[in-house]
Protein backbone atom coordinates (compact mmCIF):
# COMPACT_ATOMS: atom_id res chain seq x y z
CA UNK A 1 0.00 0.00 0.00
CA UNK A 2 1.54 3.05 -1.01
CA UNK A 3 1.48 6.45 1.29
CA UNK A 4 2.39 9.66 0.35
CA UNK A 5 3.36 12.31 2.25
CA UNK A 6 3.25 16.15 1.72
CA UNK A 7 5.91 18.05 2.81
CA UNK A 8 5.61 21.52 1.20
CA UNK A 9 6.10 24.36 4.21
CA UNK A 10 2.37 25.75 5.01
CA UNK A 11 1.63 29.54 5.02
CA UNK A 12 2.50 31.18 8.20
CA UNK A 13 -0.39 30.27 10.42
CA UNK A 14 -2.15 28.49 7.69
CA UNK A 15 -3.21 24.81 7.14
CA UNK A 16 -2.48 24.47 3.04
CA UNK A 17 -4.61 21.42 2.29
CA UNK A 18 -7.50 23.23 4.11
CA UNK A 19 -6.88 25.90 2.04
CA UNK A 20 -6.89 24.32 -1.14
CA UNK A 21 -9.96 22.34 0.15
CA UNK A 22 -11.41 25.90 1.04
CA UNK A 23 -10.51 27.71 -1.89
CA UNK A 24 -12.00 24.48 -4.17
CA UNK A 25 -15.28 24.89 -2.46
CA UNK A 26 -15.72 28.70 -2.80
CA UNK A 27 -13.99 28.64 -6.46
CA UNK A 28 -17.09 30.35 -8.16
CA UNK A 29 -17.71 33.25 -5.50
CA UNK A 30 -13.55 33.83 -5.16
CA UNK A 31 -13.58 34.07 -9.31
CA UNK A 32 -16.07 36.30 -9.05
CA UNK A 33 -14.69 38.71 -6.79
CA UNK A 34 -11.58 38.59 -8.32
CA UNK A 35 -12.52 39.54 -11.29
CA UNK A 36 -14.42 42.82 -9.72
CA UNK A 37 -11.28 43.72 -7.88
CA UNK A 38 -9.32 43.44 -10.87
CA UNK A 39 -11.46 46.77 -12.63
CA UNK A 40 -11.22 48.71 -9.56
CA UNK A 41 -7.39 48.74 -9.27
CA UNK A 42 -4.76 50.97 -10.24
CA UNK A 43 -1.57 49.91 -12.44
CA UNK A 44 1.03 49.44 -9.03
CA UNK A 45 -2.01 47.54 -7.45
CA UNK A 46 -2.88 45.15 -10.13
CA UNK A 47 -0.63 42.15 -8.56
CA UNK A 48 -1.49 42.76 -5.21
CA UNK A 49 -3.40 39.66 -2.76
CA UNK A 50 -7.21 40.54 -1.63
CA UNK A 51 -9.55 40.13 0.59
CA UNK A 52 -13.02 39.04 -0.54
CA UNK A 53 -16.06 38.44 0.56
CA UNK A 54 -17.97 34.65 0.69
CA UNK A 55 -21.91 34.16 1.60
CA UNK A 56 -22.06 32.41 4.45
CA UNK A 57 -24.28 29.64 2.79
CA UNK A 58 -20.85 29.12 0.98
CA UNK A 59 -19.16 28.17 3.65
CA UNK A 60 -21.79 26.29 6.11
CA UNK A 61 -21.84 22.47 6.75
CA UNK A 62 -25.01 20.64 6.26
CA UNK A 63 -26.17 20.05 9.73
CA UNK A 64 -29.96 18.14 11.19
CA UNK A 65 -31.68 19.66 13.47
CA UNK A 66 -35.43 19.26 14.57
CA UNK A 67 -38.20 20.56 13.05
CA UNK A 68 -40.01 23.25 14.45
CA UNK A 69 -43.39 23.00 12.39
CA UNK A 70 -43.68 18.74 13.48
CA UNK A 71 -42.81 15.97 15.65
CA UNK A 72 -42.87 15.33 18.88
CA UNK A 73 -40.49 16.09 21.77
CA UNK A 74 -39.77 16.18 25.38
CA UNK A 75 -38.62 18.63 27.55
CA UNK A 76 -37.84 19.80 31.27
CA UNK A 77 -38.83 23.07 31.80
CA UNK A 78 -37.99 24.95 35.71
CA UNK A 79 -40.79 24.81 38.09
CA UNK A 80 -43.79 27.83 37.69
CA UNK A 81 -47.13 27.99 38.97
CA UNK A 82 -49.38 27.62 35.33
CA UNK A 83 -48.86 24.33 34.26
CA UNK A 84 -48.52 20.76 36.01
CA UNK A 85 -47.43 17.36 35.25
CA UNK A 86 -48.93 16.14 32.19
CA UNK A 87 -50.10 19.56 30.77
CA UNK A 88 -49.65 20.01 26.77
CA UNK A 89 -47.87 22.90 25.68
CA UNK A 90 -48.92 24.58 22.26
CA UNK A 91 -45.60 25.18 20.12
CA UNK A 92 -44.59 28.66 19.33
CA UNK A 93 -46.01 30.02 15.83
CA UNK A 94 -43.78 29.78 13.12
CA UNK A 95 -41.46 32.93 11.90
CA UNK A 96 -41.93 34.45 15.22
CA UNK A 97 -38.42 34.70 15.81
CA UNK A 98 -35.97 36.96 14.23
CA UNK A 99 -37.46 38.25 10.50
CA UNK A 100 -36.24 41.32 8.47
CA UNK A 101 -37.18 44.71 8.91
CA UNK A 102 -36.41 48.48 9.45
CA UNK A 103 -37.06 48.46 13.33
CA UNK A 104 -34.59 47.17 16.03
CA UNK A 105 -35.44 43.69 17.48
CA UNK A 106 -34.17 42.27 21.02
CA UNK A 107 -33.69 38.89 19.66
CA UNK A 108 -33.04 36.79 16.21
CA UNK A 109 -29.71 36.25 15.34
CA UNK A 110 -27.83 35.81 11.61
CA UNK A 111 -24.44 35.44 9.90
CA UNK A 112 -22.09 38.38 8.31
CA UNK A 113 -20.41 37.39 5.07
CA UNK A 114 -16.98 35.46 5.40
CA UNK A 115 -13.82 37.53 4.30
CA UNK A 116 -11.02 35.30 3.23
CA UNK A 117 -7.52 36.65 2.39
CA UNK A 118 -6.02 35.46 -1.02
CA UNK A 119 -2.65 35.58 -1.22
CA UNK A 120 -0.51 37.09 -4.46
CA UNK A 121 0.30 33.99 -6.34
CA UNK A 122 -3.54 32.60 -5.15
CA UNK A 123 -4.92 36.03 -6.90
CA UNK A 124 -2.91 35.67 -9.78
CA UNK A 125 -3.61 31.98 -10.68
CA UNK A 126 -7.50 32.38 -10.53
CA UNK A 127 -7.07 35.63 -12.41
CA UNK A 128 -5.21 33.72 -15.46
CA UNK A 129 -6.51 30.38 -14.93
CA UNK A 130 -8.12 30.24 -18.12
CA UNK A 131 -6.05 32.35 -20.31
CA UNK A 132 -3.65 31.57 -22.93
CA UNK A 133 -1.91 33.22 -25.72
CA UNK A 134 -3.62 32.13 -29.49
CA UNK A 135 -1.28 29.97 -30.99
CA UNK A 136 -2.35 29.27 -34.57
CA UNK A 137 0.39 28.21 -37.01
CA UNK A 138 3.37 26.85 -35.08
CA UNK A 139 3.43 24.84 -32.11
CA UNK A 140 2.25 25.47 -28.44
CA UNK A 141 4.81 27.09 -26.42
CA UNK A 142 4.79 24.56 -23.75
CA UNK A 143 4.86 21.58 -26.41
CA UNK A 144 8.05 19.89 -26.52
CA UNK A 145 9.17 18.59 -29.61
CA UNK A 146 13.57 18.83 -29.27
CA UNK A 147 15.59 16.85 -26.67
CA UNK A 148 19.29 17.40 -26.19
CA UNK A 149 21.89 15.29 -24.25
CA UNK A 150 23.01 16.21 -20.92
CA UNK A 151 25.56 14.29 -18.73
CA UNK A 152 23.62 12.44 -16.02
CA UNK A 153 26.33 10.44 -14.01
CA UNK A 154 27.44 7.22 -14.93
CA UNK A 155 25.82 3.72 -15.94
CA UNK A 156 27.20 -0.30 -16.12
CA UNK A 157 26.27 -0.75 -19.82
CA UNK A 158 26.55 1.80 -22.54
CA UNK A 159 28.34 2.22 -26.28
CA UNK A 160 32.36 1.55 -26.44
CA UNK A 161 32.36 5.23 -27.07
CA UNK A 162 30.73 5.66 -24.14
CA UNK A 163 33.69 4.11 -21.97
CA UNK A 164 35.12 6.88 -18.79
CA UNK A 165 38.55 5.53 -18.82
CA UNK A 166 39.25 7.97 -15.25
CA UNK A 167 35.86 6.43 -13.88
CA UNK A 168 36.68 2.52 -14.85
CA UNK A 169 40.86 2.93 -13.83
CA UNK A 170 39.79 4.52 -10.29
CA UNK A 171 37.34 1.15 -9.79
CA UNK A 172 39.91 -1.56 -10.59
CA UNK A 173 42.25 0.11 -8.39
CA UNK A 174 40.00 0.23 -5.40
CA UNK A 175 38.79 -3.39 -6.44
CA UNK A 176 42.24 -4.63 -6.89
CA UNK A 177 43.01 -2.98 -3.21
CA UNK A 178 40.04 -4.51 -1.37
CA UNK A 179 40.93 -7.93 -2.90
CA UNK A 180 44.30 -7.54 -1.96
CA UNK A 181 46.20 -8.25 -5.54
CA UNK A 182 49.35 -8.93 -6.04
CA UNK A 183 51.55 -6.41 -7.29
CA UNK A 184 53.59 -6.58 -10.18
CA UNK A 185 56.48 -4.98 -8.14
CA UNK A 186 55.90 -7.63 -5.31
CA UNK A 187 56.12 -10.40 -8.11
CA UNK A 188 59.25 -8.81 -9.42
CA UNK A 189 61.02 -9.02 -6.39
CA UNK A 190 60.31 -13.09 -5.54
CA UNK A 191 60.72 -13.60 -9.21
CA UNK A 192 64.85 -12.15 -9.04
CA UNK A 193 64.99 -13.75 -4.92
CA UNK A 194 64.54 -17.18 -6.89
CA UNK A 195 66.61 -16.60 -9.84
CA UNK A 196 69.90 -15.70 -7.54
CA UNK A 197 68.68 -18.96 -5.84
CA UNK A 198 68.76 -21.10 -8.33
CA UNK A 199 72.20 -19.59 -9.79
CA UNK A 200 73.66 -21.03 -6.54
CA UNK A 201 75.97 -24.41 -7.45
CA UNK A 202 75.87 -25.87 -4.32
CA UNK A 203 72.92 -24.93 -2.08
CA UNK A 204 72.48 -25.49 1.64
CA UNK A 205 69.55 -26.86 3.44
CA UNK A 206 68.28 -23.32 4.09
CA UNK A 207 68.46 -22.41 0.85
CA UNK A 208 66.78 -25.06 -0.66
CA UNK A 209 64.26 -24.77 1.50
CA UNK A 210 63.49 -21.06 1.35
CA UNK A 211 63.36 -21.90 -2.73
CA UNK A 212 61.02 -24.29 -2.44
CA UNK A 213 58.70 -21.97 -0.22
CA UNK A 214 59.47 -19.06 -2.56
CA UNK A 215 58.29 -21.44 -5.52
CA UNK A 216 55.13 -22.11 -3.68
CA UNK A 217 54.82 -18.58 -2.99
CA UNK A 218 55.17 -17.39 -6.66
CA UNK A 219 52.86 -20.18 -7.67
CA UNK A 220 50.33 -18.74 -5.30
CA UNK A 221 50.90 -14.98 -6.42
CA UNK A 222 50.43 -16.33 -9.81
CA UNK A 223 47.03 -17.74 -9.24
CA UNK A 224 45.81 -14.54 -7.56
CA UNK A 225 47.09 -12.51 -10.31
CA UNK A 226 45.13 -15.06 -12.99
CA UNK A 227 41.66 -15.04 -10.22
CA UNK A 228 42.26 -11.22 -9.53
CA UNK A 229 41.99 -9.46 -12.80
CA UNK A 230 43.97 -6.18 -13.45
CA UNK A 231 40.66 -4.61 -15.07
CA UNK A 232 37.47 -6.65 -14.17
CA UNK A 233 33.81 -6.04 -16.25
CA UNK A 234 32.79 -5.15 -13.01
CA UNK A 235 34.83 -1.88 -12.77
CA UNK A 236 33.90 -0.69 -16.51
CA UNK A 237 31.78 2.12 -15.95
CA UNK A 238 30.23 4.25 -19.42
CA UNK A 239 29.40 8.17 -19.34
CA UNK A 240 25.72 8.80 -18.83
CA UNK A 241 23.73 11.22 -21.12
CA UNK A 242 19.74 12.11 -20.53
CA UNK A 243 18.06 13.58 -23.15
CA UNK A 244 16.39 16.38 -21.99
CA UNK A 245 13.51 18.40 -23.89
CA UNK A 246 14.51 22.21 -25.16
CA UNK A 247 11.09 24.37 -26.08
CA UNK A 248 11.15 24.22 -29.92
CA UNK A 249 10.28 27.71 -30.31
CA UNK A 250 10.09 30.81 -28.10
CA UNK A 251 7.78 33.62 -27.87
CA UNK A 252 8.66 37.10 -27.82
CA UNK A 253 5.13 39.61 -27.65
CA UNK A 254 5.74 43.56 -28.71
CA UNK A 255 3.98 45.66 -26.58
CA UNK A 256 3.27 49.06 -28.45
CA UNK A 257 1.70 52.60 -27.02
CA UNK A 258 0.66 55.47 -28.51
CA UNK A 259 2.23 58.64 -26.36
CA UNK A 260 1.49 60.99 -28.87
CA UNK A 261 -0.15 64.33 -27.74
CA UNK A 262 -3.96 62.75 -28.86
CA UNK A 263 -3.18 60.60 -25.84
CA UNK A 264 -4.42 62.26 -22.43
CA UNK A 265 -3.97 60.85 -19.31
CA UNK A 266 -7.10 59.03 -19.75
CA UNK A 267 -6.51 57.62 -22.87
CA UNK A 268 -2.85 56.40 -21.62
CA UNK A 269 -3.79 55.02 -18.07
CA UNK A 270 -6.27 52.56 -19.66
CA UNK A 271 -3.41 50.96 -22.32
CA UNK A 272 -1.44 51.17 -19.20
CA UNK A 273 -3.44 49.10 -17.16
CA UNK A 274 -4.10 46.90 -20.39
CA UNK A 275 -0.26 46.58 -20.99
CA UNK A 276 0.11 45.79 -17.21
CA UNK A 277 -2.09 43.05 -17.49
CA UNK A 278 -0.68 41.73 -20.54
CA UNK A 279 2.72 42.07 -18.72
CA UNK A 280 1.89 40.26 -15.92
CA UNK A 281 -0.37 37.30 -17.83
CA UNK A 282 3.35 36.76 -19.71
CA UNK A 283 5.65 36.33 -16.75
CA UNK A 284 2.78 34.05 -14.81
CA UNK A 285 1.80 31.51 -17.50
CA UNK A 286 4.85 31.46 -19.74
CA UNK A 287 8.85 30.94 -19.11
CA UNK A 288 10.45 31.50 -22.65
CA UNK A 289 9.06 34.82 -23.44
CA UNK A 290 10.66 37.78 -24.57
CA UNK A 291 8.75 41.48 -23.96
CA UNK A 292 9.22 44.09 -26.38
CA UNK A 293 8.25 47.27 -25.21
CA UNK A 294 7.57 50.11 -28.26
CA UNK A 295 6.43 53.85 -27.53
CA UNK A 296 6.08 55.73 -30.72
CA UNK A 297 4.40 59.85 -30.80
CA UNK A 298 5.53 60.72 -34.75
CA UNK A 299 8.96 58.66 -34.29
CA UNK A 300 8.75 54.63 -32.49
CA UNK A 301 11.97 53.79 -30.27
CA UNK A 302 12.05 50.26 -28.23
CA UNK A 303 12.53 51.16 -24.14
CA UNK A 304 12.50 49.35 -21.18
CA UNK A 305 9.88 48.78 -19.04
CA UNK A 306 10.36 51.56 -16.42
CA UNK A 307 10.75 54.36 -19.76
CA UNK A 308 7.26 52.06 -20.93
CA UNK A 309 4.93 52.86 -18.21
CA UNK A 310 6.52 56.14 -16.67
CA UNK A 311 8.06 58.51 -19.02
CA UNK A 312 5.84 61.79 -19.79
CA UNK A 313 7.51 62.28 -23.25
CA UNK A 314 4.86 63.04 -26.23
CA UNK A 315 4.86 64.81 -29.68
CA UNK A 316 3.35 63.95 -33.02
CA UNK A 317 1.04 61.20 -34.61
CA UNK A 318 2.56 58.32 -36.80
CA UNK A 319 1.73 55.37 -36.09
CA UNK A 320 3.51 53.43 -38.59
CA UNK A 321 6.95 54.22 -37.30
CA UNK A 322 5.66 51.32 -34.24
CA UNK A 323 5.15 48.92 -37.30
CA UNK A 324 8.34 49.85 -38.77
CA UNK A 325 10.18 49.25 -35.64
CA UNK A 326 8.75 46.08 -34.92
CA UNK A 327 9.76 44.76 -38.01
CA UNK A 328 12.99 46.15 -37.88
CA UNK A 329 13.73 44.72 -34.41
CA UNK A 330 12.28 41.04 -36.07
CA UNK A 331 14.75 41.12 -38.34
CA UNK A 332 17.23 41.88 -36.03
CA UNK A 333 16.70 39.50 -33.17
CA UNK A 334 13.75 36.89 -33.46
CA UNK A 335 13.99 35.18 -36.77
CA UNK A 336 10.28 33.82 -37.63
CA UNK A 337 11.63 30.18 -37.92
CA UNK A 338 12.84 30.11 -34.35
CA UNK A 339 10.43 32.51 -32.65
CA UNK A 340 6.74 32.66 -31.93
CA UNK A 341 5.80 36.34 -32.40
CA UNK A 342 2.51 38.23 -30.74
CA UNK A 343 2.11 41.55 -30.77
CA UNK A 344 -0.39 44.40 -28.96
CA UNK A 345 -1.21 48.06 -29.90
CA UNK A 346 -2.92 50.32 -27.97
CA UNK A 347 -3.86 53.80 -29.09
CA UNK A 348 -7.06 56.26 -29.72
CA UNK A 349 -7.10 55.77 -33.17
CA UNK A 350 -5.81 59.10 -34.42
CA UNK A 351 -3.34 59.40 -36.83
CA UNK A 352 -1.53 61.49 -39.54
CA UNK A 353 -3.05 61.96 -42.32
CA UNK A 354 -2.56 58.93 -44.86
CA UNK A 355 -0.60 56.94 -42.52
CA UNK A 356 -3.56 54.50 -41.32
CA UNK A 357 -3.23 53.22 -45.14
CA UNK A 358 0.81 52.64 -45.18
CA UNK A 359 -0.23 51.20 -41.83
CA UNK A 360 -3.07 48.55 -43.29
CA UNK A 361 0.02 47.86 -46.29
CA UNK A 362 2.66 47.09 -43.46
CA UNK A 363 0.64 44.74 -41.51
CA UNK A 364 -1.04 42.66 -44.15
CA UNK A 365 2.14 42.27 -46.36
CA UNK A 366 4.78 41.75 -43.64
CA UNK A 367 4.15 41.72 -39.89
CA UNK A 368 0.74 39.38 -40.48
CA UNK A 369 2.30 36.90 -42.44
CA UNK A 370 5.33 36.44 -39.66
CA UNK A 371 2.84 36.86 -36.68
CA UNK A 372 0.96 34.33 -34.86
CA UNK A 373 -1.48 37.23 -33.36
CA UNK A 374 -2.26 40.56 -33.52
CA UNK A 375 -4.01 42.52 -30.94
CA UNK A 376 -5.35 45.89 -31.62
CA UNK A 377 -6.94 48.02 -29.03
CA UNK A 378 -8.71 51.27 -29.69
CA UNK A 379 -9.27 53.53 -26.57
CA UNK A 380 -12.58 56.10 -27.26
CA UNK A 381 -14.38 58.06 -24.90
CA UNK A 382 -17.39 56.83 -23.25
CA UNK A 383 -20.14 58.84 -25.23
CA UNK A 384 -18.64 58.08 -27.92
CA UNK A 385 -18.61 54.03 -27.69
CA UNK A 386 -22.35 54.96 -26.93
CA UNK A 387 -22.52 56.25 -30.23
CA UNK A 388 -20.77 53.68 -31.68
CA UNK A 389 -22.85 50.73 -32.70
CA UNK A 390 -21.30 48.80 -35.30
CA UNK A 391 -18.01 47.07 -35.95
CA UNK A 392 -17.93 48.83 -39.37
CA UNK A 393 -17.33 52.65 -38.20
CA UNK A 394 -14.87 54.09 -36.35
CA UNK A 395 -11.76 56.25 -36.67
CA UNK A 396 -9.60 56.18 -39.46
CA UNK A 397 -7.10 53.91 -38.12
CA UNK A 398 -10.05 51.47 -37.36
CA UNK A 399 -11.67 51.59 -40.70
CA UNK A 400 -7.86 50.78 -42.03
CA UNK A 401 -7.23 47.73 -39.81
CA UNK A 402 -10.38 46.64 -40.55
CA UNK A 403 -9.31 45.61 -44.62
CA UNK A 404 -6.59 43.20 -42.10
CA UNK A 405 -8.86 41.53 -39.82
CA UNK A 406 -10.85 40.51 -43.09
CA UNK A 407 -8.13 38.91 -44.64
CA UNK A 408 -6.31 37.74 -41.72
CA UNK A 409 -7.98 35.73 -38.74
CA UNK A 410 -5.04 36.35 -36.52
CA UNK A 411 -6.30 40.05 -36.29
CA UNK A 412 -8.31 40.89 -33.44
CA UNK A 413 -9.52 44.80 -33.14
CA UNK A 414 -11.20 45.47 -30.11
CA UNK A 415 -12.61 48.97 -28.44
CA UNK A 416 -12.03 49.79 -24.54
CA UNK A 417 -13.79 53.25 -22.56
CA UNK A 418 -13.33 52.99 -19.46
CA UNK A 419 -11.33 50.77 -17.19
CA UNK A 420 -14.48 48.17 -16.41
CA UNK A 421 -13.84 47.34 -19.90
CA UNK A 422 -10.19 46.24 -19.98
CA UNK A 423 -10.82 43.09 -18.16
CA UNK A 424 -13.49 41.49 -20.09
CA UNK A 425 -11.57 42.70 -23.47
CA UNK A 426 -8.41 41.11 -22.30
CA UNK A 427 -10.09 37.82 -21.68
CA UNK A 428 -11.75 38.07 -25.01
CA UNK A 429 -8.50 38.22 -26.53
CA UNK A 430 -6.96 35.65 -24.28
CA UNK A 431 -9.16 33.40 -23.84
CA UNK A 432 -8.35 29.83 -23.85
CA UNK A 433 -11.20 28.74 -25.88
CA UNK A 434 -10.85 31.23 -28.44
CA UNK A 435 -7.28 30.09 -29.12
CA UNK A 436 -7.49 29.55 -33.19
CA UNK A 437 -10.23 31.42 -33.81
CA UNK A 438 -11.00 34.99 -35.53
CA UNK A 439 -11.33 37.26 -33.00
CA UNK A 440 -12.87 41.50 -33.60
Amino acid sequence: MAHFVDRRLNPKDKSLSNRRRFLKRVRVQVKRAVDEAVRKRGIADVDRGESVSVPSDGVTEPSFQPAREGGRREQIFTGNKTFRAGDKIDKPPSGGVGGAGRQGSPDGEGEDEFLFALSREEFLDFFFEDLELPDLVKQSLKEITRTHPHRAGYSITGSPANINVARTMRNAFGRRIGLRRPKDKEARELLNRIFLLELVSSPTKEQREELIALRAERDEMMRRRRVIAYIDPLDVRYSYFEQQPEPNANAVMFCLMDVSASMGEREKDLAKRFFVLLHLFLNRRYEKTDIVFVRHTHDASEVDEETFFYSRQTGGTVVSTALVKMKQIIDERYPPSEWNIYAAQASDGENFGGDSAKCATILSQELMRICQYFAYIEIVEEEEARLINSEASGMELWEAYRQVADIWPNFARKRVSKASDIYPVFRELFARSHAGEKNG
